[in-house]
């Protein structure tokens, strides 16, 4: 199937890069309310040795919407620390697909933040991700 390169309509390159996000560029968010939704197009250096999306990098990028998410929605700038990370693969993910991280709160709170991502390839389900973030207050 042929894909366009470029991300669908309102995504953005994401502006926030690590050195575990950085062999996996470019990457896109798209902000939505009070979450973030995070994008890529999966490429060889996404994949294992089979050719599937690898389910290290669906954690992660998960991990990573879902703790940006909840930092936007508490309107936080201390950071959050991962408590829990759980995910359930569904699906399989393949190179040249449109992967999309998208988070819901299951309770957002001043010292923990619950929720849960759910990953689509292509619009189809592929995991689903909960996660528990702990909220660690700005220095002063």
């Amino acid at each position: 199937m042929e894909h366009s390169l470029a991300p669908p309509a309102g995504f953005v390159r994401h502006d926030r890069r690590s050195p575990l996000t950085d062999p996996w560029e470019p990457l896109f968010r798209r902000d939505s309310g009070e979450t973030v939704v995070l994008g890529v197009r999966a490429a060889d250096a996404h994949t294992n040795s089979r050719g599937f999306v690898h389910g290290g990098l669906i954690s992660a990028l998960a991990d990573n919407a879902m703790g940006l998410s909840c930092a936007r929605k508490l309107g936080h700038t201390g950071g959050l620390v991962t408590v829990s990370l759980s995910v359930d693969f569904l699906g399989s993910a393949l190179k040249d697909q449109w992967l999309e991280f998208d988070t819901v709160f299951v309770k957002p709170g001043s010292t923990l933040c619950f929720a849960q991502a759910f990953v689509t390839a292509d619009g189809q389900p592929c995991a689903r991700a909960d996660a528990v973030f702990r909220v660690v207050r700005a220095a002063a």
